[in-house]
């Protein structure tokens, strides 16, 4: 109903709209491009006709339009940070459109006594000049400024930009963190066009999975306007592919180098060409981009507890045995050895056309694929501790409230797939995004009409994915003088004999993740000029989108008919590495060989039986449709010569329909039944905002934004499923019932721009979070059992601040002008009300889960007209990542500091060569359990050297 009445009221708008379009019929229109000299087109550049007050901005495109300008002559006067004011004369004719091609050229640098050639600042210019005129706070980067840094995939590019930082996973940045909100409270597109994600339970885009050589430009909006999606608590973020160019354009790239934590290859190519037919009206661009990474991680990881039970020995009236239980210091309960083997293979191809029928009118077909193997072979050695009714009094020792000797289950498990194929006896996740969109711009006279739609795809699949596992028992001693870095060892070697390892379980799953998305826009633009200064547009416009998300995952357990008894009756490898990156105090020892586990015929029934195992996989089934239909009006007027102010309000109607399962154990832990759950849910929400853009000069911006935006609930959180378990006495629901989180902010910033391309800005904002979601641990009032399920948290506020500093030093003597500075740096302040225990008490003093208090880049580069270094450097303070039941078990990502460095030179105009080393620091991924010295997590990835050519011929 509500997506009806919206459309009615933007019909009649329109409607108005044309008829007062038509009574503007006698005026006629400008329309241009600008490219520098390379051909390439220049974004974010400043175009004015003095004469009539009027002014607009170049879009990514280098296009500009002014409508409504009446008949006669005009000098337009072109501002681009980095180049002097160029002067271009047009002759408007009544009811027709005037074409203009404008071409910033070398001789238009203002920085003749800098050594650095204009294609080096072109990236740089574009970034600044988009980012200086915009009417919101945004943060741009272009694709030559990416090109400045080592960063392979698009997530190590984007946390170089101020108030971001990232998960990594495997090394590689992939979940984007913005101003302290977590990856699912923001937002990622594709020219406009949201990103699907390919994980199964929440709404994160893997950043990792994108090429960084395959993007033109990211643009960062931290105070969303009207007409963006609202779903972007933290901020949005647009990854913008490569147009067809101007001119022909070939570039490519080959490079090889090596990961040191295994001695083994990387290889990396990309190739991009384009061109336009002579009458320009028809352009192309192609790009194709592999990398192929064979590498891995050295890992341990530890569940601490403070609680110990053992068998007493006696018995109480009822014949049942009397458990004691003893509060000791915090004790890792269970600790794993992990090394991970690792091959990740990424390609990429995009392709992208557009067709100009005439000035007025346009169309553009634009499209990716991505699409990433991950090859993962893990072998874990895990010790968990054998307590309750298993363990007596004499089988344990504590002093001075320290467990230090004690039994342990102990599992040697080896992760694995099928031979052959692409499996090649590892677990392989085959990722895959694809994005296919087409759209138009048009003229109607004063009327621009631009429209899209668009079809995208992620899913991932993880085909016959195995696991072979062996057990044993014995004592170990418990090494508690450096929780950083726990350590159990065996009481007595001879206890680690392969014999002693019994089969413990053989399983095969498959796991299946599709989400897709078909969006479809229209936006409608009017001049407006409410005020008398020349300038003003009304903007309106229409946006459905269409979800649909589903998982389908089995899981399979098998016992061999005979055989494999023991460890040492199948094909072993010692996997212990003296140069174990955690320490070489960690012995793996042996494992079932990956090339073994996937030689086993597991679906022979004369070898193996198998069966199949709902409950491992029933309540992570689901399929969830989401549909959004969302309208916006809003005016960009200009008040006065220095002020500009953006209003309007947009409004999104989400529908969800969920389907889940319900799966009930007996006390036994059998299934008692599986049943199909389905649910559906509804909601809409206002979202006014206003934008402030106030220019003090030429070169200093003020600007202010009151914004409200809103977060859907993970696809988990929302499906109607239920585990009902009565011999743990748990219960694990889903919530259909859940409201998106929203979000009310304050923007400020100031920002003032170099003319040698650079800028200093800083900033303050805050955010009032309603509604954030988390998993409530509370007893059920009906059977007394455990209860987890997310609810809605009260509220969480953050404040922070923002500074950033980039310039060429070009006031300084001789070689030096050539050095150049890049800082930025953010803090954050949090806190979260309404969060309860798991005794149903509420917790104070709570940071909002996602929200790093310090966040700091660097650089410091050096270039001439050969030559070019850079070193660069990103920090990101320790944070809550996730709420546990009580202070004890939260848990936080831990502080990271990276170093980079990569240097390129250059042969000849359009050949150089590059070399890349990544991580300098050997920086680990480190989790820890409620204080910094309790690590849960602890993974390192060593250092990467990457090298090779670049070739450009523009």
């Amino acid at each position: 109903m509500f997506s009806v009445k919206l459309a009615k009221t933007l019909f009649v708008t329109l409607y108005v709209a044309l008829f007062f379009n038509l009574a503007q019929s006698q005026n006629g229109t400008i329309q241009g491009v600008i490219i520098d000299n390379y051909g390439i087109y220049v974004p974010g550049a400043s175009v004015q006709i003095n004469s009539l007050n009027k002014g607009t901005t170049s879009n990514q495109d280098g296009k500009f339009t002014f409508v409504d300008v009446p008949e006669g002559s005009y000098s337009l006067k072109v501002k681009y940070l980095g180049y002097s004011d160029i002067d271009v004369e047009v002759t408007v004719n009544a009811g027709k459109t005037s074409y203009t091609e404008i071409r910033l050229t070398e001789t238009d640098i203002i920085l003749d006594d800098v050594e650095v050639v204009a294609y080096s600042l072109g990236g740089q210019s574009r970034a600044l000049n988009t980012q200086k005129n915009n009417i919101n706070i945004t943060n741009v980067v272009s694709t030559e400024q990416i090109g400045k840094f080592p960063d392979a995939n698009i997530g190590d590019a984007v946390k170089r930009i101020p108030g971001i930082t990232m998960q990594v996973d495997q090394g590689e940045a992939r979940n984007i963190i913005v101003r302290g909100l977590a990856p699912q409270l923001n937002s990622v597109t594709l020219n406009g066009s949201r990103i699907p994600s390919a994980e199964g339970d929440n709404r994160n885009v893997q950043m990792d999975l994108i090429p960084s050589d395959m993007i033109q430009a990211i643009e960062v909006s931290k105070a969303v306007t009207p007409d963006m999606d609202a779903d972007a608590l933290g901020g949005s973020v647009n990854l913008i592919t490569r147009s067809s160019p101007n001119d022909f354009r070939l570039s490519a790239t080959i490079g090889s180098g090596i990961n040191f934590i295994t001695d083994k290859r990387i290889l990396n190519g990309s190739f991009l060409l384009g061109d336009r037919t002579k009458d320009k009206k028809f352009g192309w661009m192609i790009s194709a981009s592999v990398n192929d990474n064979d590498f891995g991680s050295d890992n341990i990881e530890a569940e601490w507890s403070d609680e110990f039970e053992y068998n007493t020995g006696e018995q109480d009236g009822e014949g049942e045995d009397i458990l004691e239980e003893l509060d000791v210091n915090p004790y890792p309960n269970v600790f794993e050895i992990r090394t991970y083997l690792v091959q990740r293979v990424r390609r990429s191809f995009s392709a992208n056309f557009d067709y100009m029928f005439n000035n007025n009118h346009s169309l553009f077909f634009k499209s990716m694929y991505n699409w990433r193997d991950d090859r993962e072979n893990r072998l874990r050695a895990e010790y968990e501790i054998l307590d309750g009714e298993d363990i007596e009094a004499g089988d344990f020792e504590i002093a001075n409230g320290n467990l230090i000797r004690f039994p342990v289950e102990v599992k040697r498990q080896t992760k694995g797939g099928v031979p052959g194929g692409r499996n090649k006896n590892a677990r392989l996740e085959d990722q895959r995004m694809q994005n296919y969109s087409l759209g138009g711009n048009h003229l109607f006279g004063s009327l621009k009409f631009d429209w899209m739609g668009s079809y995208a795809k992620a899913s991932e699949e993880r085909p016959n994915e195995r696991y072979l596992e062996y057990e044993s028992e014995y004592i170990i001693n418990n090494d508690f003088n450096n929780t950083k870095y726990p350590l159990y060892t065996p009481a007595d070697a001879t206890d680690t004999s392969l014999d002693n390892f019994e089969f413990g379980e053989l399983t095969e799953e498959n796991q299946y993740t599709e989400e897709k998305d078909i969006n479809a826009f229209a936006n409608f633009e009017l001049p407006a000029d409410f005020f008398g200064k020349g300038e003003g547009i009304v903007k309106f416009g229409l946006r459905g989108r269409f979800k649909d998300k589903n998982r389908e995952n089995d899981f399979y357990e098998f016992e061999p008919v005979s055989g494999l008894e023991t460890l040492a009756d199948v094909d072993t490898q010692n996997y212990t590495d003296p140069d174990f990156l955690a320490g070489n105090q960690y012995q793996a020892g042996f494992f079932a060989t990956p090339a073994f586990l996937g030689s086993l015929n597991v679906f022979d029934e004369n070898q193996f039986e198998g069966e199949l195992l709902p409950e491992e996989f029933e309540t992570a089934n689901f399929d969830v449709k989401e549909n959004v239909f969302a309208g916006y009006l809003m005016a960009n007027q200009k008040i006065s010569d220095k002020l500009n102010i953006l209003a309007g309000v947009r409004v999104e109607s989400t529908k969800i329909e969920s389907t889940g399962n319900e799966i009930i154990f007996d006390e036994e832990g059998d299934i008692e039944g599986v049943n199909e759950l389905n649910q559906e849910s509804s909601y809409t929400n206002f979202l006014p905002g206003v934008h402030f853009k106030y220019d003090v000069n030429d070169a200093t911006v003020l600007r202010f934004a009151w914004t409200n935006t809103i977060a859907r609930p993970n696809y988990v959180d929302l499906v109607p499923f239920r585990e009902i378990n009565n011999e743990d006495e748990e219960i694990i629901v889903g919530n259909t019932e859940l409201d998106p989180t929203t979000s009310m902010n304050f923007d400020f910033m100031a920002e003032h721009y170099f003319k040698s391309v650079g800028v200093l800005s800083g900033g303050i904002f805050y955010k009032n979070v309603k509604d954030f979601i988390y998993v409530f641990v509370s007893e059920d009032e009906t059977t007394g059992y455990d209860l987890y399920q997310p609810l809605n948290g009260d509220k969480a506020t953050i404040f922070g601040a923002e500074v950033s500093f980039q310039r060429q030093l070009d006031f300084l003597p001789g070689f030096a002008k050539n050095f150049g500075i890049y800082l930025n740096y953010t803090y954050l302040n949090s806190d979260a009300e309404g969060i309860r225990n798991e005794d149903g008490d509420e917790r104070g003093d709570l940071e909002l889960p996602g929200s790093a208090p310090h966040m700091f880049n660097g650089s410091l580069s050096y270039s001439d007209k050969k030559f070019s270094a850079r070193l660069s450097a990103n920090f990101s303070d320790s944070y809550l990542d996730e709420l546990g039941g009580n202070s004890f078990e939260d848990r936080y990502y831990d502080e990271q500091f990276f170093l980079d460095f990569n240097a390129s030179f250059s042969i000849n105009k359009n050949l150089r060569i590059y070399a890349d080393l990544n991580n300098i620091t050997n920086q680990p991924l480190r989790y820890y359990q409620g204080v910094k010295e309790r690590t849960m997590q602890l993974e390192y990835y060593s250092r990467r050297l990457t090298f090779g050519l670049k070739y450009d011929l523009f």
